[in-house]
């Protein structure tokens, strides 16, 4: 079953934050291979678990592709722990507008493509 253009858009936003912890995940590892690193474990921990979130993203990206009423709920939930972390991040003085707004603005508008794609794929019956 193909998806419909709001689903693919959404997969798309899905796959590309995939894709950015996977490239983040790499960056802390050469961190960690140069010794930056504070706390070896924890360092560890923190790649590992974010190479965890970066494959959920992708298989979420694949089964919105796919239709798949899982895969909306769990990038639903991603994207608003997106968004709810770049408000955080408001707090942070002096604000990191980059930071703030490379993780809230795809957060938000994956939040609404996934919101949009499961009114267009499950229509309200007509009275």
């Amino acid at each position: 079953m193909r998806s419909p253009g709001l689903a693919r858009a959404a997969a798309a936003v899905l796959a590309l934050e995939g894709i950015a912890l996977i490239v983040f995940a790499l960056i802390e590892l050469t961190g960690l291979g140069a010794g930056a690193a504070a706390s070896l474990p924890t360092a560890l921990a923190l790649i590992v678990l974010t190479l965890i979130g970066a494959a959920a993203l992708v298989a979420f990206a694949f089964g919105v592709n796919a239709g798949r009423s899982w895969a909306r709920s769990g990038g639903i939930v991603f994207q608003v722990l997106a968004v709810a972390l770049a408000l955080a991040s408001l707090t942070i003085q002096p604000v990191q507008w980059f930071f703030t707004l490379a993780v809230g603005l795809p957060g938000a508008l994956g939040f609404v493509l996934l919101f949009a794609s499961a009114r267009a794929e499950n229509p309200r019956p007509t009275e």
